[in-house]
């Protein structure tokens, strides 16, 4: 089950996609919200899993809305207006429904949200200490956690630098990733910077080098880094 809100100004629209949710036995609709106000009150002390959202309301455009929001769960957008299916690629958004949408081509996000939700979170142990399973663009990438050397956290992106391949760009935190990992075999050691263990090849004077990239240790996280190197089994 995933949990939900929707946030848009035309109370029609909140009746029609309650009405869609209480016909889907794997979504719960919690909350329904005419503002953004509200909602991001009541978002910074409830999580959810999954936003419905309008973009064009009086306040605070949907766009500004989402990227305001600390921890940030699906998304799909639901608008009349078409020319902003652009901006919602860039927010990683699992979906764009254009009004009025009919509850099949509902459904069909709806599914979409769920199967992340479910790659992502409820992978077994095993498979997630050898696999990532991150939302890009409007799939899913499964990258080999074997083949990561480190992270860099660019504005509202993480940047995955792999062996022996092109990184990958996904919509994410820092902190949210680092919760996916297991902490023998990745250490943070900068506000903008993962490192996979594995793969340090030095550290000398507040820097690890890794592939031949040097990565800069940051003030509160070097007596980690120094006990791992004081204590290497």
């Amino acid at each position: 089950m995933i949990k939900a809100i929707a946030v848009d100004d035309e109370p029609l629209a909140l009746d029609l996609i309650g009405s869609y949710c209480r016909d889907l036995d794997f979504v719960q609709l919690d909350k329904v919200f005419t503002g953004t106000g509200a909602a991001l009150q009541y978002l910074e002390k409830n999580p959810v899993d999954l936003l419905f959202l309008d973009i064009n309301m009086p306040a605070m455009s949907g766009i500004d809305f989402f990227r305001s929001l600390k921890h940030k769960p699906m998304l799909i957008f639901t608008t009349s207006y078409s020319e902003y299916a652009l901006n919602s690629y860039d927010l990683g958004a699992i979906d764009y429904l254009l009004k009025p949408f009919t509850f099949e081509r509902f459904k069909k996000a709806v599914d979409r949200a769920y199967e992340t939700h479910n790659l992502i979170f409820n992978a077994s142990i095993s498979e997630r200490s050898k696999f990532l399973t991150l939302k890009a663009d409007y799939g899913l990438i499964k990258l080999p956690v074997k083949d990561i050397l480190f992270i860099e956290g660019l504005d509202n992106y993480l940047k995955i630098h792999l062996e022996g391949g092109q990184p990958a760009v996904v919509r994410l935190t820092m902190k949210t990733l680092m919760e996916m990992l297991t902490e023998k075999e990745f250490l943070r050691v900068h506000r903008s910077y993962i490192v996979s263990v594995s793969h340090i090849e030095s550290f000398r004077q507040k820097v690890i080098t890794i592939a031949g990239e040097e990565i800069p240790v940051g003030k509160l996280y070097e007596d980690k880094v120094k006990a791992l190197f004081s204590n290497p089994s």
